[in-house]
């Protein structure tokens, strides 16, 4: 076996493709979240935390989906919806049909926060991502984002933290 070959090393053409992949791992989330606190004063975890909630019937997730939503722990999470009940766009109750869960339900005012911060986090991203690709490009991306989400689900069964 050729040393470029080993399972101890990349060859050429997957440590560029690699060192592309883990730069943009690295470059995206940071582009995402200074747009977002620059325009909005909002951290792109939180934003993601609101669009959720915006997106549920009348606002309103258990924590435990929540979480799942937000590819988080419930302890991360319990940590960023304090924030924003603290700004007031987010208020938590527990669920009237299972005293054990807890629900985290968006204000008008959350609403009226994510409604505003998504046209300018919108325009980054078809900055950044669409229109530095074809239609074609875009549906491969697409593909390629799923099929490596599925290799990581099915190493040892993870799964995104709740």
């Amino acid at each position: 076996m050729v040393a470029s070959e080993s399972s101890e090393s990349f060859d050429r053409d997957e440590l560029e493709t690699w060192s592309a992949l883990a730069t943009l791992l690295e470059w995206l989330p940071v582009a995402l979240d200074t747009q977002l606190k620059r325009d909005s004063g909002i951290a792109h975890f939180d934003f993601g935390v609101l669009f959720a909630l915006s997106h549920a019937e009348n606002g309103t997730l258990r924590m435990s989906d929540l979480a799942g939503f937000a590819n988080s722990t419930l302890s991360r999470l319990s940590r960023a919806v304090d924030r924003l009940e603290r700004e007031e766009w987010v208020h938590r109750t527990v669920d009237p049909s299972d005293g054990r869960i807890t629900l985290a339900t968006l204000t008008n005012e959350g609403r009226e926060t994510v409604r505003n911060a998504t046209p300018g986090h919108v325009q980054l991203v078809r900055g950044l991502v669409f229109d530095s690709l074809t239609r074609t490009q875009t549906r491969e991306l697409t593909d390629i984002s799923r099929r490596i989400t599925t290799a990581i689900r099915s190493q040892g069964g993870w799964r995104p933290p709740v």
